[in-house]
């Protein structure tokens, strides 16, 4: 990736889609009936997990996870799968039987994932974070028959059917000698239920988003295709088979993120996943430097902490900082390819997309370094605004498409009907969309400062503070006004000294004045944020006494 720097007569974005997407070609896309609806996908993506799992095989005895000092190549992975699948089948497992996974991140993650996935079982990835009481409420709500997990997290199960990877196919170091068993004979096919995803609940009860095997497998082509397009637009031709990437996973696997950007692509690509139980950012440094990574990322609070720390360290491997799942300071491209010397990476999804909808890196990131970047060519984007579709450059809810879209939320149809339409998922984000496409997302919906009937989108607020030299991070919140209805706030990381009056003063003279916050609370410790990387802004409030 290292050499689309290079100019040339390169392409624009839609040369680029349609050269790509074009019959013969491995991003070759046709249109498929999907509940009824006609759907562009990618035609030749591995349509199920069964078929993931086959393409990985391929990849024999290339090193796929690294742990601590352990190493699990492709054709051990898939033999612990088959083990693992093998058992619940043995265990009564049927087609459509739910399959929960509670652990931290570690190799029997994705065999405990993958073995419920060729079950014939809807896999159901716990947050490894959750109470007991949290644990319980999402073990009930998707009626999951057994559930994979940890000492710590059995710990937190009392009551329920749990099994141990362990148990079944032994420790890590010995799936090399595993049977090379066959898989359970069952019939899967791209559009049978796979995964029930629950929703990161910054407020209210999660709800359980269930996904398709064709959702689960779609975003194997979005970082391939991402890289092709860049050089296209480069100037460069694509070759004919890219080099596997080694990839740090700092991200839980219970996130869409996790496993459906990092685990499911790379392991059809035959690239090696380096694991991280807890993301730590000395820690992170290390493994780039020892494993030889190749792309980090996964949240922009991680590509913040690795900037933090860098200095010192042996980056040379690293080519890609690629992050999602939660809003980043457009100063934030800028600082990556400055100072960790690597391309910067972006993209948009959430839970109900399965990840990925739309992605950019490297110099169209630059390019555009507050925006999320196009969506890829399986997907389609639009701006709604008092019903009708607005013109490029209006802010309004945004609405996605594609084979990624989930198909409800598990046994809440007054949600499902609210939040799904004819294929499209009202997504609750307020963006624009520019001439090309390029998306940009505003703020969310309902987590708009409205002062005095004026709009405040925090992430501007945000972004403008974080181009402060002495600014980490910056968090805005509304906080209750008797006359304006509420004025913003800010929580300010800081990696500098700074006084609120500076950041003030900072800040009105790039916004307007209603924009500038009313207060702002300095700390030097990291703002509170869900395993996905968002804002928690109920936490943020509480700081303010709200």
């Amino acid at each position: 990736m290292n050499d689309i720097c290079k100019t040339g007569p390169g392409l624009s974005l839609r040369a680029a889609h349609a050269r790509l997407t074009a019959p013969g070609g491995a991003f070759e896309t046709e249109v498929r009936p999907i509940r009824g609806v006609p759907v562009t996908v990618w035609k030749h993506v591995p349509a199920t997990a069964a078929e993931a799992l086959a393409r990985a095989r391929t990849h024999g005895s290339r090193d796929f996870l690294v742990w601590r000092d352990v190493r699990v190549t492709h054709d051990a992975f898939a033999r612990a799968v088959a083990a693992a699948a093998n058992d619940l089948t043995a265990r009564g497992v049927q087609k459509g039987d739910r399959v929960a996974v509670a652990m931290k991140n570690c190799p029997q993650w994705p065999v405990a994932f993958m073995g419920a996935l060729l079950a014939g079982a809807i896999a159901v990835p716990l947050n490894a974070r959750w109470t007991e009481a949290e644990l319980a409420y999402a073990m009930a709500d998707s009626g999951a028959k057994f559930v994979f997990a940890d000492g710590e997290r059995r710990a937190r199960l009392p009551g329920a059917a749990v099994l141990d990877v362990e148990a079944i196919a032994g420790p890590a170091t010995g799936w090399a000698g595993l049977a090379d068993a066959a898989l359970p004979d069952v019939a899967l096919v791209p559009e049978d239920d796979a995964t029930i995803f629950y929703t990161s609940g910054t407020s209210g009860s999660p709800k359980g988003a269930l996904g398709t095997h064709r959702a689960l497998t779609t975003n194997i082509f979005a970082a391939p295709f991402v890289q092709a397009r860049n050089r296209l637009r480069a100037g460069i031709e694509p070759p004919q088979r890219e080099r596997p990437r080694v990839t740090l996973l700092a991200v839980p696997f219970f996130h869409v993120i996790g496993s459906l950007s990092v685990l499911l692509p790379n392991m059809a690509a035959g690239a090696t996943l380096v694991l991280m139980t807890r993301f730590d950012a000395d820690e992170a440094l290390a493994l780039i430097a020892r494993e030889r990574v190749t792309v980090a990322g996964g949240v922009p609070a991680i590509a913040l902490s690795l900037l933090e720390l860098a200095k010192g360290h042996d980056l040379s491997s690293l080519e890609l900082v690629t992050y999602g799942g939660a809003p980043c300071p457009a100063a934030l491209a800028r600082r990556v390819r400055d100072e960790l010397g690597a391309w910067p990476g972006q993209g948009w999804g959430m839970t109900e997309t399965s990840a990925t909808c739309t992605s950019h890196s490297a110099q169209d990131y630059l390019a555009h370094p507050g925006s999320c970047g196009p969506a890829l060519p399986v997907n389609r984007l639009k701006v709604m605004k008092d019903g009708v579709e607005a013109p490029p450059g209006m802010v309004g809810e945004l609405w996605a498409f594609g084979p990624g879209i989930v198909k409800g939320y598990w046994n809440r149809p007054e949600d499902t009907a609210h939040a799904f339409r004819d294929g499209w998922l009202r997504t609750g984000d307020l963006a624009s969309l520019d001439e090309e496409g390029f998306c940009t997302i505003h703020d969310r919906l309902h987590d708009m400062v409205i002062r005095g009937g004026e709009n405040i989108y925090c992430s501007e607020v945000e972004n403008i503070l974080s181009q402060h030299p002495a600014v980490a991070d910056a968090a805005l919140v509304g906080l209750p006004h008797p006359i304006l209805g509420e004025v913003p706030a800010a929580l300010v990381q800081a990696r500098g000294p700074v006084s609120g009056d500076a950041l003030r003063d900072f800040a009105g003279r790039r916004l307007a004045a209603f924009k500038v916050p009313v207060e702002v609370v300095i700390r030097d410790t990291p703002l509170p944020r869900n395993e996905n990387g968002k804002l928690v802004k109920r936490d943020i409030r509480k700081v303010f006494g709200a």
